[in-house]
């Protein structure tokens, strides 16, 4: 039965259009359709909006929520709320991917020497104070499973940015794999004397010869505490955001390949283009740029 005469016929007695559409269980977009003889305005504008959506979560790897394809759309000038994203994603079958909660690998070492948390679990950055970035740093490990064995990942991340600085991968679990990632991070940032590297109570973090190479390159050492994997939170939270988004959505059959997969992922995606929720939803990249205009402009 068609029940847009009852509905015309609300509204000619000044009822609410709205409300009628409700009690009958119609769309208005698909009343004010079938009165004009097409689709409505809205209805059109959410073809478009839909198609753009689309795009956004095909260049973010099928990775973006809501939150972050909105962020996109009102930098491309697309003015638009949250909820009307949500709803146009979920009609499209389109999601974002959430990571999974993380376990611990590293393995501490109980005859290790006590060295200070000088972190205490302040990862944000205040945005009165300029010069943050390459002032302090976190890093940690993680495991990849391949056909051929474990690929193991270390990486060194700054607190300012987010920005992965230094990373390594190897076979192995030795020391040798962290004194890489964070010569990695040195060599390419160059950061003034003292720059504060965290990590866990790992024994390749509190060896001898990782405390050797940090003096040597002029990196200040300090470990959270014993069982708390919240006090490196932020290592924490970019290896279940790389698992989430590349290691578990396929099988790795060498290390050479998940390596250079990881390498992809970090310099051509991570670094310079994924939107981080800490960072106002700007990429690394993105944020240390604006940091450094900044910089220029108090200077």
């Amino acid at each position: 039965m068609n029940c847009y005469p009852f509905i015309e016929a609300e509204k000619r007695g000044d009822h609410s259009v709205k409300r009628a559409c409700e009690l009958l269980q119609v769309s208005r977009s698909a009343y004010y359709a079938d009165r004009t003889g097409g689709p409505s305005v809205r209805a059109q504008r959410d073809v478009v909006l839909t198609a753009k959506i689309v795009e956004i979560h095909d260049e973010s790897r099928l990775t973006y929520g809501s939150p972050r394809v909105h962020q996109e759309l009102l930098d491309q000038g697309e003015r638009c709320s949250r909820k009307r994203v949500v709803r146009l994603m979920r009609a499209a079958d389109r999601h974002g991917r959430i990571p999974r909660r993380w376990k611990k690998t590293t393995i501490p070492d109980p005859g290790a020497s006590t060295r200070p948390d000088l972190i205490g679990r302040d990862f944000g950055i205040d945005p009165d104070r300029p010069g943050q970035l390459d002032r302090r740093w976190c890093g940690d490990i993680t495991y990849i499973h391949t056909w051929e064995g474990w690929l193991y990942l270390a990486t060194v991340i700054d607190l300012a940015s987010r920005r992965v600085v230094g990373w390594a991968t190897a076979d192995h679990l030795r020391t040798d794999l962290v004194a890489e990632a964070l010569t990695d991070a040195v060599n390419r940032r160059r950061p003034a004397a003292d720059v504060l590297f965290h990590s866990d109570r790992g024994c390749q973090y509190t060896s001898a010869q990782f405390a050797n190479l940090a003096r040597d390159l002029g990196v200040r050492l300090s470990v959270g505490r014993k069982g708390q994997c919240w006090d490196n939170a932020v290592a924490e939270s970019f290896f279940a955001t790389l698992k989430t988004e590349l290691i578990h959505r396929r099988t790795w059959p060498t290390r050479k390949a998940a390596t250079s997969a990881i390498f992809d992922y970090i310099e051509g995606w991570y670094n310079t283009r994924r939107r981080h929720s800490t960072l106002g939803y700007l990429s690394p990249a993105t944020f240390e740029s604006t940091h450094a205009t900044t910089l220029e402009q108090v200077a």
